[in-house]
């Protein structure tokens, strides 16, 4: 009985070295696989700079970018030669617990100061000017896409974990990869390719379904549609995502690993990212509970850049608000919708000029208790000092003291903090007034804030209301849409000047 017993064991653990034995060489046969087809991916340094925003949460915040370049296989779209720019710019939230996804859309004309940035993969890198503004799709251009999240870090104040470009051909794929999505047009599109510009866009009226080439065809329409404008094609474009959304959910995508392999292995070569192939995976899967109704577009408030009709600026206080529920991944307070400007757009390229710090608002990003201020007379006509301390220790801020700025010669009021970590602090202090401006300063106190008193101040502006709405409500608040849209869809025709009733065609 003994020895039959032993020769049963030694069977069994044959067998199970055996078995171990054919799992690991499966299993280095998949991680190979898996390699070499996501091999193809170009993979960029994550930046490392002190000056980054807090990460106040656990939440995801990935840059996707799209670049225009017709380097490779893009030579065949033809149309405008592109300038490697990032004609396409959006901030995708994940929040906690992958249950809610937020995308905000820059308009990639959005004028913005040079920040520094290093040279990478043949781009020339840039200095850091302050007085000098470029269109913040041209950093991209500057210094690759580290320099974009550079630039949206330090505008916007959110901790970017991941960026993502993606160029034409790549966009193409994965649109192939879900099986085409659902378009409706409320009327034809005949989008002609010319040496610098068209799409080759040509649409009858009404409900189509389209695969990669003509989906990247709608997604870069833009002359000879609505005004022509890049914010009426965000409105567009975005109304397209949606529909890709909701194709992704259909094609059980994220529910199917080896189905994200696929995607992410057909579309390596053109992507380029900080993420390692495991993050990529890892951000798919965690998705696969997510539904349409959970997932919203936005385009950050804008408002024409006083110095070039044919620019923007981000409209404040909105853009801030929006920037902070985001960063925080929280409430955001009530501001006046952001200015719905549809503009004639043409091609320009940098200029340098004065920037504008835009209009002060209510705008609450912390406690005010939470907030030290330091407040200094910077003029030599009526010291107010004392005055708005008392002003702002009656609203809960945390005044360390009063004094004298360096000079008096102070006409318009100014906060000024130390790094990027004191932004929400110097953001809720600007709230409260009426005309002030901002100016990073390096080497003051940290975790202080000082605001200079000018010759034009008298008291404070109104108290700053501090009633908070959902994150989740940001699309209806900023004229945004969700997922779950139809493809006849309310927005995408307001954006484009058609009244529904003209939207018969579109059935869906």
């Amino acid at each position: 009985m003994k020895r039959l017993r032993s020769r049963r064991a030694r069977i069994v653990a044959w067998i199970s070295v055996a078995l171990v034995g054919i799992l690991v060489v499966v299993s280095v046969g998949v991680y190979a696989a898996v390699r070499m087809q996501l091999s193809g991916i170009t993979h960029v340094t994550r930046i490392d700079s002190h000056r980054r925003p807090p990460q106040y949460t656990n939440a995801l915040n990935i840059l996707l970018l799209g670049s225009d370049t017709r380097k490779g296989r893009n030579a065949a779209i033809g149309g405008r030669n592109g300038c490697s720019c990032s004609d396409t710019i959006m901030i995708a939230h994940i929040s906690p617990g992958h249950h809610n996804i937020t995308v905000v859309s820059i308009p990639r004309d959005t004028v913005v100061p040079l920040y520094a940035c290093t040279p990478w993969n043949g781009t020339p890198g840039q200095q850091a000017d302050p007085y000098a503004v470029e269109r913040i799709n041209a950093t991209l251009a500057a210094g690759g896409p580290e320099c974009v999240r550079e630039t949206v870090e330090q505008q916007s104040g959110i901790f970017i974990n991941d960026v993502m470009e993606l160029n034409f051909t790549g966009f193409e794929h994965v649109i192939n990869d879900i099986g085409g999505v659902n378009v409706c047009l409320p009327f034809a599109i005949h989008n002609v390719i010319t040496a610098s510009e068209g799409s080759g866009l040509d649409l009858k009226a009404g409900e189509h379904h389209i695969d990669g080439r003509v989906a990247l065809e709608f997604w870069r329409t833009r002359y000879n549609v609505a005004d022509g404008s890049d914010i009426a094609r965000i409105a567009r474009d975005q109304y397209l995502m949606a529909q890709i959304v909701k194709g992704v959910l259909h094609s059980g995508l994220l529910r199917s690993p080896s189905k994200i392999y696929t995607v992410i292995g057909d579309i390596a070569d053109a992507m380029t990212t900080d993420a390692s192939n495991s993050e990529l995976i890892h951000i798919a899967t965690s998705l696969r509970g997510i539904s349409a109704k959970d997932v919203q577009f936005i385009t950050a408030p804008w408002e024409s850049y006083p110095y070039d009709p044919n620019e923007v600026e981000f409209a404040q206080p909105q853009a801030d608000a929006v920037f902070w529920a985001l960063a925080h991944d929280t409430a955001v307070p009530p501001t006046s919708k952001g200015k719905s400007h549809i503009r004639t757009d043409a091609v320009k390229g940098q200029r340098s000029g004065p920037i504008s710090e835009g209009p002060a608002g209510s705008l609450l990003t912390l406690i005010p208790s939470q907030v030290k201020v330091m407040v200094l007379n910077g003029s030599s006509k009526t010291d107010h000092s004392s005055q708005a301390a008392a002003g702002l220790t009656s609203r809960g801020f945390d005044v360390v003291g009063t004094g004298y700025a360096a000079t008096t010669t102070y006409r318009k009021s100014m906060i000024e903090y130390g790094s990027i970590a004191d932004l929400p602090a110097a953001r809720t202090l600007r709230g409260q007034f009426s005309t002030v401006a901002m100016k990073l300063v390096p080497g003051l106190t940290a975790g202080t804030v000082d605001v200079i008193l000018g010759s034009g101040f008298t008291q404070l502006g109104p108290p700053t209301p501090t009633s908070r709405a959902s994150i989740a409500s940001l699309s209806s608040t900023y004229g945004g849409i969700n997922a779950s849209v139809s493809c006849r869809n309310s927005a995408f025709y307001a954006a484009n000047g058609i009244p529904q009733a003209q939207s018969s065609s579109c059935a869906c």
